[in-house]
């Protein structure tokens, strides 16, 4: 959680537990548990979530993730991050899908640019929770649409 503003402590640890539960019953979607065959039982998260209402960009939908640091780089958050757009545009049926980081955050820019997500500099934001001194507050917004259906994707 490096490019947060803190780490989250127990209880905020907890909370956060409910709340991705939570949107899987109110969504039909969420942040998946990501695990290892035959490994760890859980080194992270990868998924998709509704925009936080307080942002410029609500309502939308994100695609995020976060792994434990031994797991980069190994490509388990991008095979992860494609079953997620793949069921964002398949099974939801969504336009959009949207991803946002700190700006200075480059090792997840990357991920974004490797799915296919254009970054939208215009519609680049301050994060209204961090203050604006804050190195943390300029953010940055990629997207990615639903791909055509074409006339060779029929029954």
């Amino acid at each position: 959680m490096e490019y947060f503003p803190a780490p989250l402590d127990a209880t905020e640890s907890i909370d956060l537990l409910r709340r991705l539960e939570l949107s899987f019953e109110q969504h039909g979607f969420g942040f998946w548990a990501v695990e290892l065959i035959g490994g760890e039982p859980l080194i992270g998260f990868v998924g998709l979530s509704p925009v936080d209402a307080s942002l410029s960009l609500a309502p939308a939908v994100e695609i995020g993730w976060r792994l434990a640091i031994e797991h980069w780089g190994q490509g388990l958050a991008q095979e992860a991050a494609r079953a997620a757009l793949q069921f964002g545009f398949e099974k939801r049926r969504l336009a959009e899908i949207v991803a946002y980081t700190a700006a200075i955050n480059r090792r997840s820019r990357q991920p974004m640019e490797r799915l296919g997500m254009t970054h939208d500099a215009a519609q680049d934001f301050s994060h209204p929770k961090i203050d604006a001194g804050d190195p943390l507050a300029a953010h940055v917004l990629y997207r990615i649409t639903a791909p055509a259906q074409g006339a060779g994707d029929g029954p």
